[in-house]
C-alpha cells in the first residue's frame, strides 16, 4: 500500500467509524495534514465514495465563522451481501455501505439435513437480490454467512449432533462457488451479537453479551469491544449448558441442556404434553397474546431457566449489557423480568447492579445484518486500495 493508499484508508476508516465526520475532525483522527485531507475527500466526493450530508454544519473556524461541513460514506458506492441460513430458514439481505439492507427475504427450510438444497436455495436469493436491485457484481464487496453451528478454525461446522446432515461442509467455499462472492462464515449468535453491537442495543457498550433465543439457543460474547470465539469456535454455547438435571436428552447427546427447557420447540412440546393436543411454536405468539396462563406459566420458568445460565455468564465476564434476541424475544418484559430476577439470585451480587437486561433492536434481521457487517468491516481497505481509476462512481 503506498503513501496515498494509506491516507484514503484512514480517511474512510475514519468516515465508517463515524458518520457525520467533518474534514477538521478528518484532521485530527487520522493525523493527517489539512492540505492531505482536502485532496483526499475531494477525490473521493468526485469518485462517489464520500458525499457531503446536507445538515447543520458546525464552525471549522469559529473566529472566522467558516462551515465544517459534516461528510459521510456515500451509502450507495457499495454493498455487502448476508445470509442467515438456521435450522428452519434461509434469509438474505443486500446491505449498503451504512449496514441498512435494501433487499432482504426469508424462506421457509428444513435446513439440519438438506445442505446441497439450502446452500442452491441462498445463492439464489443472492442472485435475485443482485437482480431486483439492479446492483453490479463489481459494486458488492464481498459476502457474510452466518449458521447455526460452531464454526471451525478450517471453515467446517462443528455441526455433529447440532446440524447432522452438515458434518464435514465447508458452506462458506461452498457458497463462494456457487456465487463467485469471497464469504466469510461466522456462527449465528455470534453475528446477531456483531449487529446489536455496531448497530443495536449494544452499540455504547464494549462487555456485552447477546442471546439468541430461537430453534436453537447460542450466544454471542463481545468482551473489550472484541468477540469471543474461544479456541474451537464454541464460546458462547450455552444451550448446551446444563439446566435441568436429568432432564430430556438433547441433541447435543448430553441430557438437561437449556436448549431442552427453554426453545420455542421445547415450549410448544411441554404444552402439548400437558394439553394432549398439538401445539407448535406458531402457536405461542397468539398463546401469550392472549394471556393463556398455561404458556405465561411455561414462559415464567424459560426464562427463570435462562437466567439461572446467564448468572454464570454474569459473575465470569462481568458484562454492562445482556441483549436478548431471537424468536423469544419479541415476548418482552415477560421473559425478561424472570431472567432478571433469576440473575439477581444467582450471579455474584456485586455484579448485578453493573448488569442491563435489554432486548434487541434489530429483531429477525440481526444475525444477517451481522453477517453482513463482517465484509463491511473491511470496507474501508477494500475502497482504499483501488486506484483512481477503479474508484466506484456511484449515484449520490
Amino acid at each position: 500500500m503506498n503513501l496515498r493508499e494509506e491516507g484514503r484508508l484512514r480517511v474512510l476508516q475514519a468516515l465508517y467509524d463515524s458518520a457525520g465526520t467533518s474534514r477538521p475532525d478528518l484532521v485530527r483522527v487520522t493525523g493527517l495534514s489539512r492540505a492531505t485531507v482536502s485532496s483526499l475527500v475531494a477525490d473521493m466526493i468526485a469518485a462517489g465514495l464520500v458525499c457531503e450530508d446536507n445538515g447543520p454544519a458546525e464552525p471549522e473556524n469559529r473566529s472566522m465563522g467558516r462551515p465544517a461541513q459534516p461528510l459521510s460514506l456515500n451509502r450507495s458506492a457499495a454493498y455487502a451481501v448476508g445470509a442467515d441460513i438456521g435450522h428452519t430458514h434461509v434469509r438474505v439481505a443486500l446491505c449498503d455501505l451504512h449496514g441498512t439492507p435494501v433487499w432482504d427475504q426469508v424462506e421457509v427450510k428444513e435446513v439440519d439435513r438438506a445442505p446441497r438444497e439450502t446452500l442452491d436455495l441462498a445463492a439464489d436469493l443472492i442472485e435475485r437480490a443482485l437482480r431486483d436491485c439492479s446492483i453490479p457484481r463489481g459494486r458488492v464487496l464481498g459476502l457474510g454467512v452466518d449458521i447455526a453451528s460452531p464454526i471451525r478454525s478450517d471453515g467446517a461446522l462443528g455441526a455433529e449432533g447440532i446440524m447432522p446432515g452438515w458434518v464435514g461442509i465447508h458452506p462458506g467455499a461452498e457458497l463462494e462457488r456457487r456465487t463467485g462472492l469471497a464469504a466469510q462464515l461466522i456462527n449465528d449468535a455470534n453475528a446477531g451479537a456483531v449487529a446489536e453491537h455496531r448497530y443495536g442495543a449494544g452499540r455504547n457498550t464494549d462487555d456485552m453479551i447477546y442471546v439468541r433465543l430461537s430453534a436453537g439457543i447460542g450466544a454471542g460474547i463481545v468482551t473489550a469491544g472484541r468477540l469471543l470465539l474461544g479456541t474451537g469456535g464454541l464460546a458462547g454455547e450455552i444451550g448446551h449448558l446444563l439446566v435441568a438435571p436429568p432432564g430430556p436428552v438433547c441433541r447435543c447427546g448430553n441430557r438437561g441442556c437449556l436448549e431442552t427447557v427453554a426453545s420455542p420447540v421445547a415450549i410448544a412440546r411441554l404444552l402439548q404434553d400437558s394439553w394432549g393436543r398439538t401445539v407448535t411454536p406458531d402457536d405461542l405468539p397468539r398463546l401469550l397474546a392472549g394471556s393463556n396462563a398455561g404458556a405465561l406459566r411455561v414462559l415464567e420458568d424459560t426464562g427463570e431457566a435462562i437466567g439461572r445460565a446467564l448468572a454464570g455468564l454474569v459473575t465470569l465476564l462481568n458484562p454492562q449489557t445482556i441483549v436478548i434476541g431471537g424468536d423469544l424475544a419479541a415476548t418482552g418484559e415477560r421473559l425478561t423480568g424472570p431472567i432478571r430476577s433469576a440473575i439477581a439470585r444467582y450471579a455474584l451480587p456485586s455484579a448485578v447492579p453493573q448488569v442491563t437486561i435489554v432486548t434487541g433492536e434489530l429483531g429477525s434481521s440481526a444475525e444477517v445484518r451481522g453477517a453482513a457487517s463482517l465484509v463491511l468491516a473491511r470496507a474501508p481497505r477494500s475502497l482504499a486500495m483501488m486506484s483512481g481509476a477503479d474508484l466506484i462512481q456511484a449515484p449520490t
